[in-house]
């Protein structure tokens, strides 16, 4: 049993003096499946967190386990289903039953549709989907309609077998989504990239060597760290097919503004960037960059701005995944408390950005 709650219903004292009723009085789901407590004057027992008028303590006796409460001749409240799973373990379930559907079906299922098999209104279940799962059902299909692209692209004989596999109806509805699902045209992507030139310059600032790479749509690429090589060697293996190209004397100047800009972060950085991550990083880096210079934001902060409170970690994944460091502020993403946290660039680097910012 949890330490929290006291003794079991066989010792318990009055309710009001039992730890287990301030649970109750707050409804604090915390304390659910901790223990029930059973209402003597309705016969009923029930959830810590149960939506149900408060009740009087004298009539309030507390259970350890639902055997426990039908034991003592107790029956399960209809309002919180104290005897089903837990409501976040039954929404879990009913979003993953979609995804699945989302996944099997030819041509991705209706937000009605999609609803209906949950058993839910179709508002209600585009707030649950969203924040059991970080994305929209929307989001989601187009996901994996991308994810199936990829694939059948990887193996399929033509571009026109592997439209259809993944779901296209018609060529020009494909041609029409396939550079932002790729980020190239569909035959590049079959050659691995082959032929897609990246511009790209590696200079030196006070935090040491930084790399910026450049696409034709945009910067797709600023990187820091030691060794110079090292970047290089990182810059070729994420751009493995493409054209790499050393820099001219106008990309030079872009550098220039990334330098100065860690130097004294009030110059800002306005550059056109050509980033590409799943719909879930792109929210999320979306939001990385409303935080202002001199501003931090915990991973919760962030994680309630895109609508998906309980995606902390998920969040914390997405600022690792930032593949443009300061175009896309991830450093000023700190714990709850404040503490700096793991960083991509290294902490050191993070603790003076901030600290310029600051300044």
């Amino acid at each position: 049993m949890d330490a929290r709650f006291g003794r079991s219903a066989r010792a318990a004292p009055p309710a009001e003096q039992d730890p287990r009723w301030a649970f109750v009085a707050a409804r604090d789901r915390s304390a659910d499946g901790a223990f029930f407590y059973s209402v003597e004057s309705t016969g009923v027992y029930c959830r810590p967190s149960c939506a149900a008028r408060r009740p009087n303590p004298a009539n309030v006796r507390f259970h350890s386990t639902v055997a426990d409460a039908e034991a003592a001749g107790f029956r399960p409240c209809k309002r919180c289903k104290p005897d089903a799973a837990p409501l976040a373990q039954r929404y879990a379930a009913k979003v993953a039953n979609a995804c699945r559907l989302i996944e099997a079906a030819d041509e991705p299922p209706t937000l009605a549709e999609l609803a209906k098999s949950a058993g839910l209104s179709a508002h209600h279940f585009h707030r649950v989907f969203k924040a059991v799962s970080g994305v929209t059902p929307k989001d989601y299909a187009a996901a994996h309609r991308s994810r199936q692209l990829r694939d059948r692209l990887s193996t399929s004989y033509t571009v026109t077998e592997a439209l259809y596999g993944a779901g296209f109806n018609s060529g020009s509805r494909f041609y029409e989504k396939s550079d932002a699902m790729l980020g190239m045209t569909p035959t590049d992507y079959r050659a691995g990239g082959a032929g897609a030139e990246i511009r790209f310059a590696i200079g030196e600032c006070s935090l040491g060597a930084i790399l910026v790479a450049r696409s034709e749509k945009g910067v797709c690429a600023i990187m820091m760290g030691e060794d110079p090589d090292v970047l290089l060697r990182e810059l070729q293996d994420r751009f493995r097919n493409a054209r790499l190209i050393g820099a001219d004397s106008d990309f030079e100047a872009m550098i220039a503004k990334v330098v100065a800009f860690v130097e004294a972060p009030g110059v800002g950085l306005d550059l056109p960037l050509d980033v590409r991550g799943t719909a879930f990083q792109q929210r999320v880096w979306r939001a990385l960059q409303a935080i202002p210079a001199g501003a931090t934001a915990s991973y919760a902060d962030v994680a309630r701005a895109i609508g998906a409170p309980q995606a902390v970690r998920a969040v914390a994944g997405a600022c690792a995944a930032n593949p443009v460091a300061l175009a896309i502020p991830c450093h000023r993403v700190v714990r709850r408390d404040g503490a700096l946290s793991g960083y991509r660039w290294g902490v050191e680097r993070k603790r003076v950005l901030l600290e310029r910012e600051k300044s």
